[in-house]
C-alpha cells in the first residue's frame, strides 16, 4: 500500500489560453510493427502497455527502475549525436506517452524458442538463467548493446549490466556468456573466455596474432563452438518510417491528468505560461518514483523529451553549453569529447563530471535521465550537482520572452527547493573550462556499493593557485552534509591566501572542513561520523592529488590513487564428474526451462492472462510499529470509481480461522484489535485495476493509539521481552573445561538480518470454482501444501476443494516458505466473498515491509582456550531477532545452535538459545535457515581468539578441526569427512602461502590501501529438523508414445529441482532427457508435500521419483525380455498398454534413521553434511571504506553431482548471496518522525544487493573429487548444495577485517596477546555487515579520529539498525 496521495498545489485553472494546435494520435513501432493509439491513458506505464496486451517477457521487478527486470530497447534518432541509438530503459518508468516516433523492442520481438537471438542462446546455455525472472531485462541490455557496439570491448561489456540485478546466478555465467561477444573473445578462439586454454596475451607471451591488424579492418567475429554465430546485419531494422516521422505536438488527457509533448522550446514556453505549476518531464526517472511511491499527482504533465534544441551542446572558447534536456549518457560522451577538444588540463571538470556520471545509476537510468532533472530535483546527494557548483556553471532559465542566468551559487534555497521561477524551464548549462595553469579539479563519490548507487557523500573541489603556489580561489562543495548541495564556505575562506604546499594549510582547511560539518549524533540521514570522515578524507585525497601534479615530495602517493577493481573473470573444475557421468546424470545439461526464460516464453503467475471478470487486490498496512486500532473507515475507498469491495477480519469464517502460523497460530491474516508491526495487513481493496486498488488502500481511514515498541535484540533482552522458548545443547562439562584452560576469553558476535529480495515479489491469483466451493490458486510458493491448508480454513471448506498450483517463482530462498501463505488466503478470502478471480502481486515495498527478513542474530560467548590453541570450552547465548510472532525462528533459533560449532571439536560445550519478540516484520525462513548465522557466530569466536593468542587463525581453525568420526556436540558422528583434506587443498590451489606474504609485503608498503586474506570452513546439516517433513512423493506417468510426464511435490523457484527431478527419472527409465516433462507442482497431483527446503529437495524427491520408475521398470521387465534391451520406450508401453498394465506409478522416500531428542542430546540430527572452503582476497581503501573482493576460491563437497553446471549455479549465487549478507545488506528502520518504526530500506534505491561489479574479481570454483563417499545413501551419493555454499560468502566479510587488523596495527592498535577484554586491549569487533560506513569507523588513523561524533545526552541515531 502506498502512502496517502498528495496533490501539489495547481492553479484551478488555466492561466491563458493554447495557441497550439496538438494532435492526439500516439504512432510508433512495436517489435517491428506499426501501432497507432488514439485513446491513451497518460498515467499507464510502457510496461503496463506492454503486459496488458500479453507481451508479459518484460517483468515488473521494482517498480523503480533499480532492478532492470524491466528492461526494453527503445530505438530513436538522437538529435544530440544525430544517429540512431538503442537505448536500454526502463519500461516501469517509461510513460507509454512518451515513445512516439520510436521503435519500442522486447525479449519477444528478438527471437523464440525455436530461434532465438545469439543474446538469449548464449546466456541460456551457459547457464545463465537460474529462476529466470530477471532474465529477459539481462538479455535486453546485452541486445543493446550489441545494437549500439557491434565489438565492445570486456569493459563495456560489464558496463551495460550496471542497472541490472540477479539474486540467483552470482552474475558469473552471465558474464561468460556476454563476454563471448566482446572485441577480445572475437579475437581469439583459444582466450579462456571461449572455453580454450588461454591466448598468447593471457598468458602473458606479449600476444602476435592481433599485433598486425589495422584499425579500419573489420575484426573477424569468434562464434564458440555450440553457439549460433551473432550476425548484426540481421537485427530489426529501425523503421524507415520512423526517420521520416513528424514530431507533431502531442496531448492527451482523462478526468485526472492531462499530458503534453511538445516539439519546440515556444510550445514548451508557452504551456509553462499557462500552466506555471505544470511537472516538466524529462526521463520520468524521479517522477514515476513521486508518483508512485510517495502518491504525489500532477494535474498537467509535459514531457520534453522530444524538443531537439533541448538536447543540443557547443564546445566554445571558455565553456560547454549543455541543452538542459541532453541525456546523462549523451553527457558522458560530450565529456569524452570535450576533455579531448580542450586538453587534459582545462577539460578537469568534463573528466570529474564524466566520472561522476560513470557510477551514477545504471545505463537504462543514463539513457533518459537528464542535468536538468537532476538539478531541479535538488536532491541533497546528486552526484552532478557538486561538480557545477564548484565549476562555478551558469544556468540559463527561459519564460515566454525572457531569459535569466542563474549562477549555481543561488541555485539551491533549501531542501528540494531551487531559485528556478514557476513558469521557467532550464534551458541550457554553462561550465566553464578550468584553467590551463595552476587550477585543479576533481570530484569524488562514496556509496554503499560501486555501481548505481545513491551517494552517501559526494563532492566537486577545485582550487586555482598562482605562479608561487598561493590559493587564488577555492570552492570546495558537498553533497550529503546538508540539506542541500553546499559550499565549505569556512574552508574556502581560509584557503585563499595560504601557501597550498605547507602542511600548515592541510591542517587549517582540514579544521575549518570540521567546522563547516559539524554533524550532530542524529543527523536526518544518519551516518554522521562516516559522513564527517568522508567530507575530511574526500579532501586530504584531492590535497595530495593537487601536490601530486604539481610535483610536491610532500605529496602522500597512497592517498591519490582511488580502488579500481578489473574486468572480472573466473574457472570451473570442467572435469568433476568425469568418473563417474552417466547418460543423463552427471552432465553438466542446462536448466530446462533456460531457452524459455531468455526469450520471455516462460510463465509466471503474473503473466496468466486476467480473466474477464477479474479483480485486483491491494493490501491495507498498518503503518504503526505497534499500536491499537481505534477505527477503520473504508468508505472513502468505496466512493472511489473502480473500487468494487472490502475485506478484512469480519469475512472470515470464524475467528479461528483469522489465525495462522504452526504450531502457535500467533499470528492473524487481517489485524484484529491491535496491530504489532509496520507492514502488517489490516484489510483489502478490490478494484478493477492494481492502481485504482492502490488508490482505494490509500483512501481507507485509520485512527491508531501508539504503543511502546521494540526493533532491536538489545532491547527486547532489556526489556525482557521473548517468546515462550529456551532450547540448550550440553555436551561435557563446561565448568572443567574453563578450569583447564590456560585463557579464557569473552566476546560478542552480532549479524544483521537480509532481505529476500527474490526478483518476483509474492503473487497470487484464486479463482472461485461455482461447484462445492471449490477453488484453484494460483500461488508463487515453496509450500503449496501449507497454501492449500489455510485456504481451505479461510473458506471453511476441506483441503480437497483446493486447489494450489505453482509452475515456477522467480526466486524464494526461504521467503515464500512460510510468509506466502499470508497473500494466497487473504486472496481466497478475496476471490470467495466476490465470486470473482482475484489477483494480487505485492509490490517491491509492500514484499518488504509484510514478507519478513532473514533473522538477525546475536551470540554472546566464553571461550576456554590452552596456549597451545586447543579450545576446551566454549559457553554461548544465542538470541535471535524473531520479529513480532513466532514463524519458524523455532528452528532457526535450533539450527543456529546445531551450527555454533563450525567445523571445529569443542569438548566441553553449552549453547542456549532464546527467540527475542520485536515489533519488527515477523522474520522467516532464509537460505541458511540459522545456519549462517550460528556458523558466522563460530568463525568470529574463532578469529578474536586466535588474535588474543597471537596465532595465525588459519592455524588456529586447523588444530580444532574435527577428525572423521568424531562427535558433533550433539553427537552425531562426522562421516565422509573431507574439510580437514579441501582445506589444504584450497590453499594449494589458490597458492594461499605466497599470496600470504605477497599481502604483508603490500600492506606494509600501503598506508591508506590495505588487503586481507582469510580461509573459511563450512560444514551444513542435511535434513528438516522437524522430522516428519522428512518425506516426498511423486507421480509418473508413461504415455503411448514413449513421453514420460513427472509430478513430484518439489518447487522451481530457479534452483533446477526440475531439472535434476528430470534428469534422475530419464536415467532411471533410459530415455533422453527431452522426453521427460514436469508441467508444474499442485496439491492435486502430490497431496501432503513438505515445502522445498532445507537443500532437501532433490534427495527426498529424487529418490520418491527414482522409486516411482523403479515400479514401473519392474513393470516393464517382461518387455524389456521380449523387444529388447535397446527397445524404446515407446515400443515397450505400446506393448503393455495393450496388455492392460498400469504405466503410471507413484513414488514415496521417507529419510531413513534421522531423529533426534533435545535435551536428551540423543538421535541423528541430520542425514549428512554438505562441506566445503573459501579462501577470499579483499582490498580495502581505509580513506572511505571502500572495498573489493580481488579473488575468491571455493570448493564444494557435493557428492557424486547430478548436474556440475546446476550446482556451481547454486555455488556461485549463494556465495554471492552471502557475501551481500556479510558485506552490504542492511535494514534499517525510522527512528523518528511521521514514518517512525517504518522500514526505510524498502527497495532497490535504499537497500543494496550486490550487483554484476561486486563479485570477486577472480571467482574460482571446484567441486571436490577423487574421494569417496562411503556413508552417503542419497541418488548418485549426491548432497544438497542449495543453502551450504551461502556462509562461504562470509571469507569476503573476514577478508575485509583481515585488512582491517593490518590497518590498525599500523597506528600502533592491535589485539593484546592474552588480554582478556575489556577498553584498549585493541581487539577489532567488527559487527554484520561490514559495510562501507562499520569498515571506515573501524580505522584509526587520525582523520578517522577527529570526525567521530559522540551521541550528546539523549540523543539517539537517525536510523534504527536491528
Amino acid at each position: 500500500m502506498a502512502p496517502s496521495a498528495v496533490t501539489p498545489d495547481i492553479a484551478s485553472a488555466p492561466l491563458g489560453t493554447l495557441t497550439t494546435t496538438f494532435d492526439n494520435c500516439l504512432r510508433f513501432y512495436l517489435n517491428g510493427t506499426r501501432v497507432v493509439l488514439d485513446d491513451v491513458d497518460p498515467e499507464i506505464t510502457l510496461l503496463e502497455y506492454l503486459r496488458g496486451i500479453g507481451l508479459t517477457g518484460t517483468k515488473l521487478g521494482c517498480g523503480e527502475g533499480g532492478c532492470g527486470a524491466c528492461t526494453v530497447v527503445v530505438s530513436q534518432y538522437n538529435p544530440t549525436s544525430r544517429q540512431i541509438y538503442h537505448a536500454s530503459v526502463n519500461a516501469c518508468l517509461a510513460p507509454l506517452a512518451s515513445i512516439d516516433g520510436k521503435h519500442v523492442i522486447t525479449v519477444e520481438g528478438i527471437g523464440n524458442v525455436k530461434k532465438p537471438h545469439p543474446a538469449q542462446e548464449r546466456v541460456a546455455k551457459s547457464h545463465g538463467s537460474q529462476c529466470g525472472f530477471c532474465t529477459p531485462g539481462i538479455v535486453m541490455s546485452l541486445y543493446a548493446l550489441l545494437r549500439n557496439n557491434q565489438n565492445p570491448t570486456e569493459h563495456d561489456v560489464e558496463e551495460a549490466f550496471d542497472g541490472n540485478l540477479c539474486r540467483c546466478t552470482g552474475y558469473r555465467p552471465i558474464l561468460d556468456a556476454a563476454q563471448t561477444f566482446s572485441s577480445k573473445a572475437a579475437a581469439c578462439g583459444n582466450s579462456k573466455v571461449n572455453g580454450g586454454a588461454g591466448c598468447c596475451m593471457e598468458k602473458g607471451e606479449g600476444g602476435g596474432c592481433g599485433k598486425d591488424a589495422k584499425d579500419d579492418q573489420p575484426i573477424k567475429r569468434f562464434t564458440p563452438p555450440g553457439f549460433i554465430e551473432y550476425k548484426p546485419d540481421t537485427e530489426l531494422i529501425f523503421p524507415p518510417a520512423l526517420k521520416k516521422h513528424d514530431f507533431r505536438p502531442l496531448s492527451f488527457g482523462n478526468k485526472r491528468k492531462t499530458w503534453y509533448r511538445p516539439t519546440t522550446v515556444e510550445q514548451l514556453l508557452e504551456i509553462k505560461s499557462v500552466y506555471p505549476d505544470a511537472k516538466i518531464i524529462g526521463g520520468s526517472t524521479e517522477t514515476q518514483i513521486e508518483i508512485k511511491f510517495k502518491a504525489l499527482q500532477y494535474p498537467v504533465s509535459v514531457f520534453v523529451g522530444d524538443i531537439a534544441d533541448l538536447r543540443q551542446y557547443s564546445l566554445n572558447d571558455d565553456h560547454l553549453e549543455i541543452g538542459g534536456n541532453i541525456t546523462l549518457t549523451d553527457l558522458e560522451n560530450v565529456c569524452q569529447e570535450a576533455i579531448k577538444h580542450y586538453g587534459e588540463a582545462k577539460g578537469q571538470i568534463f573528466e570529474a563530471v564524466h566520472k561522476q556520471l560513470k557510477y551514477f545509476a545504471g545505463r537504462q537510468i543514463r539513457n533518459v535521465g537528464t542535468p536538468a532533472g537532476n538539478l531541479v530535483t535538488a536532491s541533497p546527494i546528486s552526484d552532478l550537482n557538486p561538480v557545477l557548483m564548484a565549476a562555478d556553471a551558469v544556468l540559463v532559465a527561459k519564460t515566454l520572452g525572457k531569459e535569466t542566468e542563474i549562477p549555481m551559487s543561488e541555485f539551491f534555497t533549501g531542501y528540494r527547493k531551487t531559485a528556478l521561477p514557476a513558469d521557467a524551464i532550464l534551458a541550457s548549462i554553462r561550465i566553464p573550462v578550468t584553467k590551463e595553469k595552476n587550477e585543479f579539479f576533481r570530484s569524488y563519490k562514496q556509496a554503499k556499493r560501486k555501481d548505481d548507487d545513491i551517494a552517501i557523500v559526494t563532492s566537486a573541489l577545485k582550487v586555482r593557485l598562482d605562479d608561487d603556489g598561493v590559493v587564488e580561489a577555492s570552492n570546495l562543495v558537498y553533497g550529503g552534509m546538508a540539506p542541500f548541495t553546499v559550499a565549505a564556505k569556512k574552508a574556502n575562506a581560509f584557503l585563499v591566501g595560504k601557501r597550498f604546499a605547507e602542511l600548515e594549510t592541510l591542517e587549517g582547511a582540514m579544521n575549518a572542513l570540521e567546522q563547516d560539518f559539524n554533524l550532530s549524533f542524529g543527523v536526518p540521514g544518519g551516518m554522521a561520523s562516516y559522513r564527517k570522515s568522508l567530507a575530511l578524507s574526500f579532501f586530504y585525497r584531492f590535497y595530495h592529488e593537487v601536490m601530486q601534479a604539481l610535483g610536491g615530495e610532500k605529496a602522500d602517493t597512497d592517498a591519490t590513487d582511488e580502488l579500481e577493481r578489473g574486468i572480472s573473470t573466473g574457472k570451473e573444475d570442467k572435469e568433476a564428474t568425469m568418473a563417474y557421468v552417466q547418460e543423463t546424470l552427471g552432465k553438466p545439461n542446462p536448466h530446462v526451462a533456460a531457452l524459455k526464460q531468455v526469450t520471455g516464453e516462460a510463465q509466471y503467475i503474473d503473466d496468466i492472462p486476467p480473466a474477464k471478470n477479474e479483480l485486483y487486490g491491494c493490501l491495507v498496512l498498518s503503518t504503526k510499529a505497534y499500536a491499537k486500532l481505534k477505527s477503520v473507515d473504508f468508505s472513502p475507498a468505496l466512493n472511489i470509481p473502480g473500487v468494487v469491495d472490502y475485506v478484512d477480519k469480519n469475512d472470515m469464517p470464524s475467528s479461528k480461522a483469522n489465525h495462522w502460523g504452526a504450531p502457535h497460530f500467533d499470528e492473524v491474516f487481517f489485524a484484529e484489535d491491535e496491530v504489532y508491526t509496520t507492514g502488517q495487513p489490516i484489510g483489502m481493496v478490490l478494484a478493477t485495476s492494481a492502481n485504482r486498488a492502490a488508490e482505494g488502500a490509500r483512501a481507507v481511514k485509520i485512527e491508531y493509539e501508539e504503543l511502546p515498541a521494540i526493533f532491536t535484540i538489545e532491547e527486547a533482552i532489556e526489556k525482557e521481552s521473548f517468546f515462550n522458548f529456551f532450547k540448550e545443547i550440553k555436551n561435557g562439562d563446561i565448568d572443567e573445561g574453563f578450569k583447564n584452560s590456560d585463557y579464557t576469553f569473552t566476546g560478542v558476535a552480532r549479524m544483521g538480518g537480509q532481505e529476500h529480495f527474490y526478483l518476483e515479489t509474492n503473487v497470487s491469483l484464486a479463482i472461485p470454482h461455482p461447484e462445492d466451493g471449490a477453488m484453484e490458486i494460483f500461488s508463487s510458493t515453496q509450500n503449496p501444501n501449507e497454501a492449500q491448508a489455510y485456504a481451505a480454513q479461510v473458506l471453511g471448506v476441506p483441503a480437497n476443494k483446493v486447489v494450489v498450483r505453482v509452475k515456477r517463482m522467480g526466486g524464494g530462498f526461504g521467503g515464500k516458505e512460510s510468509r506466502s501463505v499470508q497473500l494466497s488466503s487473504i486472496i481466497a478470502v478475496a476471490a470467495n466473498k466476490v465470486r470473482r478471480p482475484v489477483r494480487c502481486m505485492l509490490t517491491r515495498e509492500e514484499d518488504m515491509v509484510t514478507t519478513g527478513q532473514r533473522h538477525p542474530f546475536l551470540g554472546r560467548w566464553k571461550v576456554g582456550v590452552n596456549k597451545d590453541g586447543m579450545i576446551q570450552a566454549l559457553d554461548l547465548d544465542v538470541f535471535n531477532n524473531g520479529g513480532w510472532s513466532w514463524d519458524l525462528s523455532a528452528a532457526v533459533c535450533e539450527r543456529a545452535m546445531t551450527h555454533s560449532d563450525g567445523c571445529y571439536r569443542i569438548p566441553n560445550i553449552h549453547v542456549k538459545g532464546r527467540i527475542c519478540k520485536t515489533n519488527t516484520m515477523s522474520n522467516t525462513a532464509f537460505r541458511g535457515f540459522g545456519g549462517p548465522q550460528g556458523m558466522f557466530i563460530a568463525e568470529s569466536y574463532m578469529t578474536e581468539v586466535a588474535d588474543r593468542l597471537g596465532m595465525p587463525v588459519e592455524k588456529f581453525r586447523e588444530i580444532n578441526f574435527y577428525k572423521p568420526e568424531e562427535l558433533t556436540h550433539f553427537n552425531q558422528a562426522l562421516t565422509d569427512w573431507h574439510i580437514p583434506l579441501m582445506y589444504q587443498q584450497v590453499q594449494q590451489e589458490s597458492d594461499y602461502a605466497a599470496r600470504r606474504e605477497a599481502v604483508t609485503a603490500f600492506n606494509a608498503t600501503h598506508k591508506w590501501r590495505k588487503r586481507g586474506l582469510a580461509l573459511i570452513p563450512t560444514k551444513f546439516g542435511i535434513s528438516f529438523t522437524a522430522l516428519w517433513f522428512n518425506q516426498a512423493g511423486a507421480l509418473v506417468h508413461i504415455y503411448h508414445d514413449g513421453s514420460v510426464l513427472v509430478a513430484h511435490g518439489g518447487t522451481e523457484m530457479g534452483q533446477g529441482l526440475h531439472t535434476k527431478m528430470s534428469m534422475i527419472a530419464a536415467q532411471a527409465l533410459s530415455i533422453p532427457l527431452e522426453d521427460v516433462h514436469i508441467s508444474e507442482t499442485a496439491t492435486n497431483t502430490v497431496a501432503n508435500a513438505s515445502a522445498t527446503a532445507a537443500s532437501a529437495s532433490s534427495d527426498l524427491n529424487g529418490y520418491a521419483i527414482q522409486n516411482a520408475c523403479a515400479a514401473l521398470n519392474e513393470r516393464l521387465a517382461p518387455y524389456r525380455e521380449k523387444l529388447g534391451a535397446d527397445a524404446p520406450l515407446k515400443a515397450l508401453a505400446h506393448a503393455a498398454y495393450f496388455d492392460r498394465v498400469n504405466l503410471s506409478a507413484q513414488g514415496f522416500y521417507k529419510t531413513p534413521e534421522i531423529g533426534y531428542t533435545w535435551g536428551a542430546n540423543t538421535g541423528k540430527m541430520f542425514f549428512y553434511f554438505t562441506q566445503g572452503v573459501a579462501a577470499a582476497e579483499a582490498e580495502v581503501d581505509t580513506l572511505t571504506g571502500t572495498w573489493t573482493c580481488r579473488r575468491a576460491d571455493l570448493k564444494m563437497d557435493v557428492g557424486r553431482s547430478l548436474n556440475p553446471a546446476i550446482d556451481y549455479g547454486q555455488i556461485q549465487g549463494a556465495f554471492v548471496q552471502g557475501l551481500g549478507l556479510f558485506t552490504m545488506e542492511e535494514s534499517l528502520w525510522l527512528r523518528g518522525g511521521p514514518m517512525k518504526g517504518n522500514l526505510f530500506t524498502r527497495g532497490p534505491g535504499a537497500y543494496k544487493i550486490p550487483g554484476f561489479r561486486d563479485i570477486p574479481e577472480v571467482f574460482n570454483v571446484s567441486l571436490l573429487k577423487d574421494v569417496e563417499w562411503k556413508d552417503l545413501r542419497t541418488v548418485q551419493r549426491s548432497r544438497g548444495v542449495g543453502e551450504p555454499p551461502l556462509f562461504m560468502g562470509s571469507a569476503v566479510f573476514f577478508a575485509i577485517r583481515d585488512a582491517l587488523v593490518a590497518a590498525r596495527r599500523q597506528y600502533g592498535v592491535e589485539a593484546i596477546v592474552g588480554a582478556e577484554g575489556g577498553e584498549g586491549d585493541g581487539l577489532l569487533r567488527l559487527q554484520s555487515p561490514a559495510t562501507p560506513e562499520r569498515i571506515r569507523l573501524a580505522c584509526v588513523d587520525p582523520i578517522m579520529q577527529r570526525a567521530r561524533v559522540a551521541a550528546r545526552e539523549g540523543e539517539e541515531s537517525f536510523f534504527i539498525s536491528i
